[in-house]
Order: structure tokens, then sequence, then C-alpha cells
């Protein structure tokens, strides 16, 4: 099979590890985007309801990522041990855990307990799945090889996979009319879970971790076998062990502040992008079928941008594009401001730009932790990489972010009536929603803005900035 992709200039490691990016975007896209504006306009859920859902999340959230990572690292069962396996069996439960949150369990009424739990069991459900899956293929990320231009190589076929992937939201938007036809957007829904189940399983099937069996040469064979056996059981003094080695890592500790408010910033506008255009760019400024594509382009160009940039980071590495993103989002931000809420084109661009600076950005963050990854394994010379333990201990602090940004932004527009307000169709209270637009567009342009100099300050001090320079760091097993 490697041979036949050889033929055709595909590297057949690189597709099979992008495959799983290709079917997670697009589902994650869809789920990150629709999932608020839904539950708040379409279920009618209640503040109160809301943010107990996001409690329960937030604390799901953040436990369940070091104690997949802990298993997938520790764990003698080869479909939590090997990570294609884990993506192979993980991969048809992820996907129907994609479809929970798009069917109501029954008519919802406002105030409705029931729509509280749909929310709970659908945002726990969709995690604890992603994170099964994602986790394993962020660990393969690190295990397919060392070298940088291998793992530039991987960024790239993933963006490329991205790319497509992301696209799921432009043409749901355009199949549904932006979620008004909710039985096309139902349908569409299954659709995608079907075909990314397939893209994620082809990972499953043919991907390959350096430290897997097959990649060991015969004569390690049986150390290897001999190690296995040997390997000390799950237990809790080795988890805060291992954790606390991860968590004392200064520049661990520098990029999971960083992350935080990254992630903090991905969530705040794949929720609310949408819902601050409908209200603050009229219809006759921007028509249905220009926002579409607006939501679409926020989700497809970060991956042009990345592949656009794979030359940057040859050269310059991803520690100083990181750090320049967060300059120019801090001075788009205060260009925004000084511009005003009536400069609606640009406004539109602004939203959208920030989308696909700070993905972009985002996409590159496998780089940093792959490079943590290597230093934990050399520093406490490990026979394998604490990958997934990595990766997961990272989400362990930055995913309550997903479930705060959403919290606090939602907390905020409702106390200046967005709940009473939130159809623009309808005759409002002028002066009211005037008042209500106005926080939004603060929201719109202070958010980034005082976040992205949070970033700049946690991430200068990042001491591992010259990876991409060095060619062998050391021999892939």
């Amino acid at each position: 099979m490697a041979r036949l992709w050889m033929n055709f200039g595909i590297n057949h490691a690189a597709f099979a590890y992008a495959m799983t990016t290709l079917g997670s975007a697009m589902i994650n896209n869809i789920f990150s985007f629709y999932y608020v504006k839904l539950f708040l306009n379409k279920y009618n859920i209640s503040e109160v309801a809301f943010h107990q859902s996001q409690v329960v999340y937030m604390v799901w959230n953040a436990v369940n990522d070091p104690l997949f990572g802990y298993l997938q690292d520790n764990s003698r069962v080869p479909c939590c041990s090997q990570r294609r396996l884990s993506i192979l069996y993980g991969a048809p439960l992820y996907s129907l855990a994609f479809l929970i949150a798009w069917f109501p369990w029954r008519s919802y009424s406002p105030d409705d307990w029931m729509n509280g739990l749909h929310l709970t069991v659908a945002l726990c459900a969709f995690d604890g799945m992603l994170t099964f899956v994602l986790l394993a293929q962020c660990a393969l990320f690190a295990e397919i090889s060392s070298q940088h231009q291998n793992r530039l190589r991987l960024i790239k076929y993933s963006q490329v996979a991205s790319l497509i992937g992301s696209s799921s939201v432009l043409f749901c938007g355009m199949v549904s009319t932006n979620m008004e036809n909710f039985s096309a957007f139902q349908s569409f829904t299954v659709l995608i879970a079907i075909i990314s189940c397939i893209c994620m399983m082809y990972t499953g099937m043919h991907s390959e971790s350096r430290f897997d069996y097959g990649k060991i040469s015969e004569s390690d064979v049986q150390g290897c076998a001999d190690q296995a056996a040997h390997k000390p059981a799950c237990s809790f003094s080795m988890l805060k062990t291992q954790t606390w080695q991860i968590l004392t890592n200064r520049d661990f500790q520098l990029f999971v502040t960083m992350n935080f408010f990254q992630v903090f910033m991905l969530a705040f506008l794949n929720n609310f992008t949408m819902i601050f255009t409908e209200h603050l760019i009229p219809p006759d400024a921007l028509p249905s079928l220009a926002k579409s594509f607006m939501y679409g382009a926020g989700f497809i160009l970060p991956q042009l941008l990345v592949l656009s940039g794979q030359s940057l980071l040859q050269s310059l590495g991803y520690y100083r594009i990181i750090l320049y993103t967060f300059i120019f989002e801090a001075g788009m931000a205060v260009l925004m401001l000084a511009l005003g809420p009536q400069s609606y084109y640009f406004l539109a661009f602004f939203l959208t730009i920030n989308m696909v600076i700070i993905q972009a950005a985002f996409s590159l963050f496998g780089l940093p932790l792959a490079d943590i990854i290597d230093v934990d394994l050399q520093k406490y010379k490990r026979s394998s990489p604490l990958s997934s333990m990595v990766f997961g201990t990272n989400a362990l602090f930055t995913k309550p972010a997903q479930s705060l940004a959403p919290m606090i932004v939602l907390n905020i527009v409702n106390h200046f009536g967005y709940e009473e307000l939130k159809d623009v169709a309808k005759e409002s209270n002028q002066s009211a929603l005037e008042n209500l637009h106005s926080v939004m567009f603060y929201l719109v342009c202070l958010v980034p803005m005082c976040i992205a100099i949070l970033q700049f300050l946690a991430w200068r001090p990042f001491s591992i900035r010259n990876s991409h320079t060095v060619d062998l760091k050391y021999i892939d097993t």
C-alpha cells in the first residue's frame, strides 16, 4: 500500500495520519459552531440550565484528558495502548456522539429540565470520545517521527485534510440556510457523521507509531516483549509521579498558560461569531449567503494560511510565528475599535480574520508539545514517550476554557437583555437593542486585544525556540 502511494508522490504515513484530522474536522467544526445557537435559540434552554451543563462539562472536560492520557500510555489492553487501535475502535462512537445534540429528546418548552440534561449528555459524550480518539492521534504526531521536517509534513497533510473537513461548516450553512431549515441540517449531520467515521477508521487500519513492535528490528522484538511483560501496572503513585514530572517543566507551564487563552478565544469565536454577526451587521449590508461564505472562510482559510507558510515555519520556526500572531491580533483589535461599529465590511473582515489567525496559530501547537515530549523522553530516559499524558495534562488546564468562554460571554450579553432581544427579526426596544449591540461590539474588540497581550507575555519566555534548525535530535527507533 505504501509503495502504491509513493508512486503518486504521497507519503502514506502522513496520509493515514491526516485522515483522522479530516474526519474530526468535519464534525468538530459543525459541533462547536452550531451547538450554542441551537440550544439557546431553537431549544430555548434557560441561562441557569446552560450554566449547569457547562459546569458539568468543564469538570468532565478537564478530568477525562489526563485520565485517558495515562490509560493510553500505561494500559496493557491493545485498544488503549496502541494508538491506531484507539482510533479504530473509538471512531464509530465518536461519530455517534456527534449526533446526540441535533435530535431533541422531545418538544422542549422554555425552562424544560430535559433541555439541560440533553445539553449535558451531548457535551460530555462528544468530548469524551473526541478526547479518546484525538489524544491517540496527538500521540501519533510525536511518535511517527522525531525529525522536524517529518513533523512539518504531518502538519502539511493535516492542514490539507482540515481544509477539506472545515468546508463542512460552509456546506452545512448553505444546505440548511444557516440552520433555518432544521430537517436539512439534521440530514446533513448524519451524512457527515458517516463520512467522518470512515475517514478516522482508515487511520486506525493503516497508521503506525515508531514505538509499535512492527517498527522495531527483529533483534529488539524479544526485549520489547519482555519490557511489556514487566511493565508496571497502572497505579495512582505512578500517575502522580509522571504528572508531577510533566507539570514541573517550565516550558510546559508557559505553553499551557498561553494555550488556555487560545482555547478561550477559539470557543469565544466559534460559539458567538454567528450571533454577533447577525446582530452587528444588518442584512442589507451583508446578505445571508455572504454570511455563509464568511463563516466557511473562518474555518477554511486557516489551513490555507498554514500551508502557504511552510517555508516560514522552516526558516523562522513556530515560536516566532506564534509570537507575531499575538501582536497582529492586538493591532487589528485596536484598529477595529478605532473605526467603530458602523464599519460593517471591516467588521465582517475583522471577525473572519480573527477566526483565521487564531485557528491557524492553534494548528501549530502540536509542534511545541512534541518538542516538550522529546525533552521529557530524554530527561527521564524513558523507554517510550508519555505522549498521551503530555497532551492530556495540557488539556486538563486548557479545556475548561471551552466552557468558561460561553458561560462568561452569555452572562454578559444576557445582563444587557440578549435573552429577550435575541431574535433580531422581531420588533424590539430600539434603545435596549442599541445598548446590547454596543456591548457586543466592545466584546468583539476588547476580548481579542486583552487576551493577545496576555498570550504575548506568557509565550515570550518559552525556551525551545530553534528545533526547526536541528535536522535530527535523536535517531528514530
